[in-house]
């Protein structure tokens, strides 16, 4: 039995035509499954009862299980669910001045290895269903009794890794009838497959890009991010460039400042000359650290020092606003700790 929040439009319009059934009913099914976020196909009024029964035979209303719910004082909460084959993932729901915002997983760990990040201590063991991820949306809300407005794939792996689920994802939440998750609200951010960022290109979809940068050059970037080795940072610019040419979006560049590795004036003046007349906009970081990991958070007045170069040369910059910060901030610590509590059992 397939669960029904991993199905698109066009593939319940298939679903329905194989079964006698017109293909506008994908819509009503949708509605009632994300609008009025239905429990069972039986609460469907509209919808004839002999074909409620064929889709009670065909799909299921699964739900993840929350093992654990921290709250931090600034309102991000994180959850980690279990999966039903026993998986465990990690969302994080950020209170936002434009709304509430979650952060999703689409692997069941990570195979990057950048070597500061605690998701990258547990290798991949698969790839997220679309409902599987999907249900992350879901379940936060309704845990936390609001409404999802923003969603950033950046939680535990490579969402390109992972690429025809997460495109069947975006499909499904930005639904007009369903979650109605707007595709300018939505960002994902990829560490660098160079092949999918052009492919990405030509996604029908106006859904943002973030590209995880870390590094101003290729011997920093080698060092902390093995995907480097594959493409490199040449290769990477070259695919940016590709991509803003052909959707004319702004592409957001994501650097966590790490402490003496990739923080000097010299880093943020070569990361300068490198993006130089791109259309980007960088979100410098404040590292999360990890106790298992040797990299230690930037100085403030480095971190300042860092921003104010970048302004000076033109590029647009943020220093990213922590939250979170009293909680298991880093992605995929929390899941990390509890399968390590688990392991000792």
């Amino acid at each position: 039995m397939e669960s029904i929040y991993g199905y698109t439009e066009d593939m319940l319009k298939d679903y329905l035509t194989e079964h006698g059934e017109k293909p506008f009913r994908a819509k009503q099914i949708i509605e009632w499954v994300y609008r009025h976020q239905i429990k069972s196909f039986d609460e469907m009024t509209n919808v004839k009862k002999s074909f409620i029964e064929q889709l009670k035979s065909d799909f299921s209303f699964d739900e993840l299980e929350c093992v654990d719910h921290q709250i931090s004082f600034d309102g991000t909460q994180k959850f980690l669910f279990r999966l039903a084959d026993g998986n465990l993932i990690e969302t994080v729901l950020m209170s936002q001045e434009y709304g509430y915002s979650v952060c999703v997983t689409t692997e069941v760990g990570c195979n990057m290895n950048c070597q500061f990040c605690a998701s990258g201590m547990k290798k991949k063991l698969r790839n997220l269903e679309a409902s599987e991820i999907v249900l992350q949306i879901l379940m936060a809300g309704r845990l936390a009794n609001v409404r999802v407005s923003h969603v950033v794939v950046m939680g535990i792996g490579e969402p390109f890794d992972n690429y025809d689920n997460v495109i069947k994802f975006f499909k499904i939440i930005n639904h007009p009838l369903g979650l109605e998750i707007g595709a300018r609200h939505i960002t994902v951010s990829t560490c660098g497959l160079v092949p999918k960022i052009y492919e990405y290109a030509d996604f029908d979809l106006q859904v943002n890009l973030a590209i995880s940068l870390h590094a101003p050059n290729n011997e920093i970037r080698d060092k902390i991010m093995p995907i480097n080795k594959a493409y490199r940072i040449e290769e990477l610019i070259e695919a940016i460039k590709y991509y803003i040419e052909k959707t004319n979006r702004r592409v957001t560049i994501e650097y966590i400042l790490l402490k003496g590795i990739n923080d000097s004036k010299e880093n943020a003046n070569e990361l300068a000359n490198l993006l130089h007349g791109l259309n980007v906009y960088v979100n410098l970081i404040p590292y999360n650290e990890v106790k298992e990991k040797p990299y230690k958070r930037s100085e403030k007045d480095d971190m300042v020092a860092f921003f104010d170069v970048l302004k000076k040369r033109r590029i647009n910059v943020q220093l990213r606003k922590e939250q979170g910060g009293d909680i298991d901030a880093a992605c995929g610590q929390l899941r990390s700790k509890h399968m390590n509590k688990e392991n000792k059992a």
